[in-house]
């Protein structure tokens, strides 16, 4: 495993803000390539949600980062785990989202995390996503990726995903949630959400899944 940010990482490194779909394309991407995907964002939700569970608020920056240092992770193929159980579910509420977002901006919890981060990459490749991945986590990846969609666009995948509908009060909330998380984490004083300026953007608001996927495999084999 690396230790440091190389020169000319085995890397496509792909941001962007809440329910952009960049997820799903990272792990797709991974899949295509047989390289190994990290889900960045997840282990800020779980160390959300081991703060939840320790009775620790998201606001105590301190407590937060020891959390951080010590975090009981584990990932497998089915599952993420948090000490003995499996909490795929539990990270993907809305609250600990919210909670997560929080964490992110404080900078002794980002590095706390960094080099857990850096660790997912070997020789294999590794398709990253996240909201830092270009910038700090894989400063020297060979493909930078900036994906985003419209916030209506995304609120209504988040609603789709949660089995909600597309409009009234649920939808209006989901949309204020993404909203407000995505002013949080780009005006947060360490490493905010923004665009690297070697990364191509991508807007997937008109794009289906297949089509964000092809187009990153298509960028990385032009290379």
């Amino acid at each position: 495993m690396t230790k440091t940010a190389n020169l000319d990482q085995k890397v496509i490194a792909i941001d962007g803000p809440s329910a952009s779909g960049k997820g799903t394309v990272a792990a797709r991407v991974a899949a295509a390539l047989g390289w190994a995907y990290l889900d960045s964002g997840a282990l800020y939700r779980l160390t959300a949600l081991y703060a939840q569970r320790q009775g620790v608020s998201p606001e105590n920056e301190s407590a937060v980062a020891q959390l951080a240092q010590q975090l009981p992770v584990r990932f497998t193929q089915e599952h993420i785990w948090l000490d003995d159980e499996a909490v795929d579910d539990a990270i993907r509420t809305e609250e600990i989202g919210m909670n997560a977002s929080v964490i992110a901006q404080w900078q002794s919890v980002r590095q706390a995390l960094l080099q857990r981060q850096r660790d997912f990459l070997t020789d294999q490749g590794l398709v990253a996503d996240g909201r830092d991945m270009a910038s700090v986590v894989f400063p020297n990846a060979r493909l930078k990726v900036f994906l985003t969609a419209d916030a209506r666009v995304r609120a209504a995948r988040r609603a789709k995903q949660l089995g909600l509908p597309e409009e009234g009060d649920a939808f209006d909330g989901i949309l204020r949630d993404i909203e407000k998380r995505d002013e949080a984490d780009r005006n947060r004083s360490f490493a905010p959400l923004q665009a690297d300026p070697d990364a191509k953007r991508l807007d997937t608001s008109a794009l289906s899944i297949e089509e964000s996927v092809q187009k990153v495999l298509d960028w990385y084999r032009q290379i």
